[in-house]
């Protein structure tokens, strides 16, 4: 098998090596005519997905608390194994209020216990806002994902967590505000939160 090898004054060196079967024709390895670079080895990670970690709740909650709140079952810790790597973040909540007047809720999403999206001017408070139809017999989906570029480059446990804050009302989770028991207005759905490390 033929090789080139190109030496580094300490002694070793790289090889560039002829394929282990005789290729269906000839190939090429074309370098940059301007410009420098590094080449990438085969096993190199980057973008790829390293770990999953996810949370799915089925069952219901309710909150009265006018503060945010946090949704039990919609918290995860993830722990980046290099410093470089991104956190992508999804979660997708259903929501209602158990009033059928002018009330609502808002859904946010936590970061180690601080609010984490949204811009916090004024009086104005991070999360999403449920819209209010009138009718406490619905439901609406928040769904969103977002990539956390993980600044601090941190290699401690992150922990992502999903909260409810409800207007004057009882906020529920998985179920209509009402939860009447018919086949036509009354269900069931679920709700997730996951994150997975990207390789960087």
């Amino acid at each position: 098998m033929s090789q080139i090898k190109l030496l580094h004054s300490g002694g070793n060196g790289v090889s560039i090596v002829a394929p282990d079967s005789n290729p269906a024709s000839d190939r090429t390895l074309k370098l940059p005519s301007d410009g420098d670079g590094t080449i990438l080895t085969t096993n190199s990670s980057v973008g790829k997905i390293l770990q999953v970690v996810s949370a799915t709740k089925t069952d219901t909650f309710t909150s009265t608390s006018a503060a945010f709140a946090q949704i039990t079952g919609l918290s995860i810790n993830i722990t980046p194994t290099a410093s470089t790597s991104k956190i992508l973040v999804y979660f997708s909540v259903d929501a209602s209020n158990t009033n059928s007047g002018a009330t609502s809720c808002r859904v946010a999403v936590f970061k180690d216990g601080s609010n984490y999206l949204g811009s916090n001017i004024s009086n104005r408070v991070r999360g999403w806002q449920l819209a209010n139809y009138g009718d406490n017999n619905t439901g609406e989906h928040i769904g969103f994902q977002f990539l956390d570029n993980n600044d601090a480059g941190s290699t401690s446990q992150i922990t992502y967590d999903c909260r409810i804050a409800s207007q004057g009302s009882t906020s529920t989770i998985n179920r209509s505000g009402s939860d009447i028991d018919n086949a036509d207005y009354g269900y069931r759905s679920a709700s997730t939160i996951t994150a997975m490390e990207v390789a960087a």
